[in-house]
């Protein structure tokens, strides 16, 4: 009942700074090691080689999987503001038109629901676009290869990955309360 007056003030321009910085820093200290466990992944007939440096389509993935997320935790017109807030300060880091990068995160959405139908679990859509981009299916046996699916195996191991990179959402819907501004 007075949860309200315990909750930390937050505005809608500090939680799209907040995300933009935190999702960008995560992503550049985190896929060298994304790309290691990949690499060194038993399940595969030979290592895929990625390189440290080919983050911009897992930047992508992550990006458009917790901006899904968001909203199953706040409302559709706060979302909205805060999407688009989202938009503009990762296209002003990107260098790319927040127009551009909105279209292109809503087509990674929609591609991340394809490729995990009928499920509509997000996280899962996650890894199943990275196994995918990075074009892994080459890597595996032949089994999985004629499939075109991911081993089981390994895409357990790629969730347990991508939850590192899952934005905490539940948390700041417990612990702040967002304002316009």
């Amino acid at each position: 009942m007075f949860t309200i007056f315990k909750k930390k003030k937050l505005t809608e321009d500090q939680l799209a700074n907040f995300f933009v910085n935190s999702t960008i820093k995560l992503v550049d200290s985190g896929f060298e090691d994304v790309a290691e466990i990949i690499n060194n992944d038993p399940e595969f007939a030979r290592s895929p080689q990625l390189s440290s440096e080919e983050n911009d389509q897992f930047l992508l993935i992550v990006v458009a999987g917790n901006l899904k997320l968001m909203t199953n935790y706040l409302d559709s017109v706060k979302g909205a503001r805060i999407a688009e807030r989202i938009y503009r300060k990762l296209g002003t880091v990107l260098l790319t038109e927040p127009a551009l990068l909105k279209e292109t995160i809503a087509k990674y959405q929609s591609w991340m629901g394809r490729i995990n139908h009928p499920s509509k679990n997000v996280h899962y859509a996650m890894s199943k676009g990275v196994f995918f981009k990075y074009g892994l299916n080459d890597y595996q046996t032949e089994y999985f290869k004629n499939m075109n699916t991911p081993n089981p195996i390994f895409l357990k191991r790629l969730d347990e990955i991508i939850g590192q990179f899952i934005f905490n959402w539940p948390d700041i819907q417990e612990n702040y309360r967002i304002t316009e501004g």
